[in-house]
């Protein structure tokens, strides 16, 4: 059996020259490369927020209100004399930033729960499922909507509360990749050597779920980042006087027909951020191809 896992590893292609390729491929997708440079120009802007920043967001300007953009102010004035410039860069960082934080949380619970149902099947993975399916009966905005009423708008909540609402997808994705992968030879070499199923998982099966994941958590950026700005327009996401997207969307919507660009720039950074975060993961996603590797019958890497 030892030898029979050699041969396997030995059949593969090295997973170096197997991620080049990948790169490759992604690099060669306009779109995708596209998407990519936008994406880290938001997230550099959003990273170096103090410095970019030309005033202080929160700074209120009785006699410069709700100005129109111009050299002094290129995004222009709020309706509290606030430069729109400033707080649409600092509210990139806290849009960002729940985004990605409850991302992280939502693979976290979706791989566990995928992965301990797509590898012990029958009991565990019924359960497992059922539970998946109750989370998903809730109408999940309302179900945020209720949790900030009742606990506040603070923004760790927030996190949680959108992280733990969103893993269900994560998990039946990851379900899926297991129970294709737990039956590969290289697998089941591997219990056949002695290693328990937590090694398993961890050394043989996950490694080979990344790149599944990578698309999952890059498009869940997008979906939290929507949910984010929906919460905030509602009054209910972020609390002030910090600065998000959504919830300055939400201060210019009463002005839209005399200052339009209160809402008009932080609205067109949401666009543009939801955009590029799901045409990276679809470049992604074609350049992984899973299918065509589940298809060739060759997991992506294998550790005996």
């Amino acid at each position: 059996m030892a030898e029979r896992a050699l041969d396997i590893a030995q059949a593969m292609p090295g997973a170096r020259a197997e991620r080049r390729g990948e790169w490759r491929r992604f690099a060669a997708n306009p779109r995708a490369l596209a998407g990519a440079v936008v994406l880290v120009a938001l997230v550099a802007s959003a990273l170096l927020a103090p410095a970019l920043a030309p005033y202080d967001p929160t700074e209120q300007r009785p006699g410069r209100v709700a100005e129109p953009p111009s050299a002094a102010h290129p995004m222009g004035t709020d309706n509290f004399g606030r430069d729109v410039l400033s707080r649409a860069l600092w509210g990139g960082r806290v849009s960002q930033a729940i985004g990605l934080l409850s991302m992280a949380v939502s693979v976290v619970v979706g791989v566990v729960v995928g992965g301990l149902a797509g590898f012990y099947g029958r009991a565990v993975d019924g359960a497992l499922m059922r539970l998946t399916e109750t989370v998903v009966t809730f109408p999940t905005f309302f179900l945020l909507i209720t949790l900030v009423a009742v606990f506040g708008a603070r923004l760790p909540l927030l996190i949680l509360a959108i992280g733990l609402t969103s893993w269900p997808i994560t998990a039946r994705v990851v379900r899926a990749e297991f129970l294709t992968l737990r039956e590969r030879e290289f697998v089941q070499a591997a219990r056949a050597l002695g290693a328990g199923g937590l090694r398993t998982m961890a050394r043989h099966i996950l490694p080979n779920v990344v790149p599944v994941i990578v698309v999952a958590a890059t498009l869940r950026v997008a979906y939290v980042i929507l949910v984010e700005a929906g919460l905030s327009y509602l009054g209910v996401g972020v609390p002030p006087p910090a600065a998000s997207w959504g919830s300055m969307v939400a201060e210019g919507r009463e002005y839209l027909f005399r200052a339009w660009w209160i809402s008009f720039f932080p609205g067109l950074f949401i666009f543009l951020t939801v955009m590029t975060y799901n045409l990276v993961g679809d470049g992604l996603r074609d350049a992984f191809d899973p299918q065509r590797s589940a298809a060739a019958g060759a997991p992506r890497r294998m550790r005996a």
